[in-house]
């Protein structure tokens, strides 16, 4: 359970470094929408997601900031979504009981 809520920590984390800078800068080029944020948002959640894995915060700041916090958002849950199913097919289990497991919470 510890690793999912450092993750979801971390992401609210690059949430706001991001917004601190979005105001500071004032609409720059780089900001959300434009110029550097064009990266693939699913590639930037499996950097990031590895990243914090690895407890390696360089790469974690690196992955955070290719994208928007929103799009690094949605690709961080589409790949729990993810990983969540394929875990599911190779343990044949349900999903839900999966993702409890993962998070160390009691079978329902």
């Amino acid at each position: 359970m510890g690793r999912v809520v450092r993750l979801f920590g971390r992401i609210r984390e690059a949430w706001d470094r991001s917004r601190t800078a979005r105001h500071t800068e004032g609409g720059k080029e780089g900001t959300a929408g434009g110029g550097s944020r064009s990266h693939n948002l699913f590639e930037a959640a499996a950097a990031y997601v590895s990243a914090c894995v690895e407890d390696d915060q360089d790469r974690i700041d690196e992955a955070a900031g290719r994208v928007s916090p929103e799009a690094l958002s949605f690709g961080v849950n589409e790949l729990a979504c993810r990983a969540v199913i394929a875990l599911a097919r190779e343990r044949r289990e349900p999903p839900r009981d999966v993702a409890r497991a993962l998070l160390g919470l009691p079978a329902t």
